[in-house]
C-alpha cells in the first residue's frame, strides 16, 4: 500500500511546472544612410503610475572607443534615463548588453526571473526606446495585464529607429 502511494505521489511531483512567461520581439530596421550606427535601446516595464517596474534590457556600446565609453551616451535614451537609468550602476547582470545589428531580437522572461519575480498583479506597459548617433529617437508602448489570466499579445510599430515590437504574455 505504501509503495503504491509513494509511486502515485512521486508521479505528481514530476509533472511539469508551468510558469508565467513574457516574450518580447524588437525589430531594428536596416537603414540606408551614409553614416550608420547601431541604436542604443532600453526595454522596460512601467506600472499604471508610469514608474519603472522592471528593466528588461539595455543595449549600448560596451567597449571603449576614441570617443569614450558607451555609458556616456546612455542619457540619449531620454525617457528611460529620467525614469531609471541615472540611478543604475551599469553594467547590470542579466539586463545590459551590447548594441544589436539590424534584424529582430527576442527576449524571454519567466515569473521566476528577477525582472518579473516581484512584479505585483496589475496593468503594465512594455516600453521600448531607441536612440541612434547621427539618427533619431523613438519610443513605442504596448499595454498588458500581469499575471495573464489567458494568453495575451500586443504590437506596436515604430516609424524610424524601431520596426515592429511584439509582446506575448502566457499564463
Amino acid at each position: 500500500m505504501r509503495a503504491k502511494l509513494f509511486i502515485a505521489v512521486s508521479g505528481l511531483l514530476t509533472l511539469p511546472a508551468y510558469a508565467a512567461e513574457l516574450q518580447v520581439n524588437v525589430e531594428i530596421p536596416k537603414l540606408n544612410v551614409a553614416e550608420y550606427h547601431r541604436p542604443y535601446v532600453a526595454i522596460w516595464l512601467e506600472g499604471a503610475d508610469q514608474k519603472v517596474a522592471a528593466n528588461l534590457a539595455v543595449w549600448y556600446q560596451m567597449k571603449d572607443t576614441a570617443e569614450g565609453h558607451g555609458t556616456k551616451w546612455l542619457p540619449d535614451l531620454r525617457q528611460w534615463w529620467r525614469k531609471s537609468g541615472r540611478t543604475l550602476q551599469v553594467p547590470v547582470d542579466g539586463v545590459t548588453g551590447p548594441t544589436k545589428p539590424a534584424g529582430t531580437h527576442g527576449l524571454s522572461f519567466t515569473d521566476a526571473q528577477p525582472q518579473l519575480k516581484e512584479l505585483a498583479p496589475g496593468q503594465y506597459t512594455l516600453v521600448v526606446e531607441a536612440a541612434r548617433e547621427v539618427g533619431g529617437r523613438e519610443l513605442v508602448k504596448v499595454p498588458f495585464a500581469w499575471p495573464a489570466q489567458a494568453p495575451q499579445s500586443g504590437k506596436a510599430q515604430g516609424s524610424s529607429e524601431l520596426g515592429a515590437v511584439t509582446l506575448s504574455v502566457k499564463p
